[in-house]
């Protein structure tokens, strides 16, 4: 694999029957980044998203190395190495972890091929889950897996296509403290050669985790920067976390930064 190329975001803009969700948004994800995108609902993180992967109409320009993305249709912008994941999971719960990878990775078998027990595990079938931590559980049924156990498989399933930029919406909502700790160490081992975008709410994560981070408003860029500068943003205190914090990054008693 190559390395990893980088986004460019220039003046963005999704509308909706009159609605502007996304309003002149710019941005650069340099290549190997891990930028969270965060921002009170409704501030046109996931429409970004469903700009930059096709699944809604945009004006401006969105730059994945050296392809404009913005025009092409979703299974295009796909075979250009751009992949994501969604707030529900979309794992085949029926089908073994190594059926879902199978799958994602396109192997050209009729379905009954697939359902079949398997006794060989291809070379990059077999290198995203020794990635993603499920080389013990290929045969378990993906509905079984724990919850974290499913994101870290529709991860896995990006691999497998040999997606270089991931875009990960909300990876690690309602998973324990183990499981987000794994999920960081997961997204560390993968922007060592993609560029990973995550947006996310937890904000625990984010400080653990962050590379970069580009806060989001009413459909504009509010701030970024690292996760310290952005805290320190009067603007950022006021219209998203609703309250100061100090120097140290501490909340006020009885609130959550």
């Amino acid at each position: 694999m190559s390395g990893p190329d980088g986004l460019a975001i220039r003046d963005l803009r999704v509308s909706f029957d009159g609605f502007t969700a996304v309003d002149g948004v710019s941005l650069d994800v340099p290549p190997g980044d891990i930028r969270f995108l965060i921002g009170p609902n409704g501030a046109g993180k996931t429409t970004l998203v469903d700009a930059v992967t096709g699944l809604v109409r945009a004006t401006g320009s969105v730059r994945f190395g050296e392809h404009e993305l913005l025009g092409r249709a979703v299974h295009r912008i796909s075979r250009l190495g751009v992949g994501r994941t969604f707030q529900t999971s979309t794992v085949f719960e029926e089908l073994t972890v190594l059926q879902n990878l199978d799958i994602a990775a396109g192997a050209r078998r009729s379905w009954a091929t697939l359902v079949r027990r398997r006794h060989g595990v291809p070379d990059e079938v077999a290198a995203a889950l020794d990635t993603i931590g499920l080389a013990g559980h290929v045969d378990q049924l993906a509905g079984t897996l724990a919850h974290g156990q499913k994101q870290w498989l529709e991860i896995g399933m990006l691999l497998v296509q040999d997606a270089r930029l991931l875009l990960l919406d909300e990876p690690v909502a309602g998973m324990s403290h183990e499981e987000r700790d794994a999920t960081g160490t997961l997204l560390e081992k993968v922007s060592r050669d993609r560029t990973v975008v995550v947006i996310e709410h937890d904000m625990d994560f984010l400080r653990r985790f962050a590379r970069t981070v580009t806060v989001l408003h009413a459909g504009k860029v509010l701030s970024e920067g690292t996760v310290a500068q952005v805290q320190a943003d009067p603007r950022v205190q006021e219209v998203y976390l609703g309250h100061p914090v100090d120097a140290a990054g501490t909340a006020p008693a009885g609130t959550e930064a």
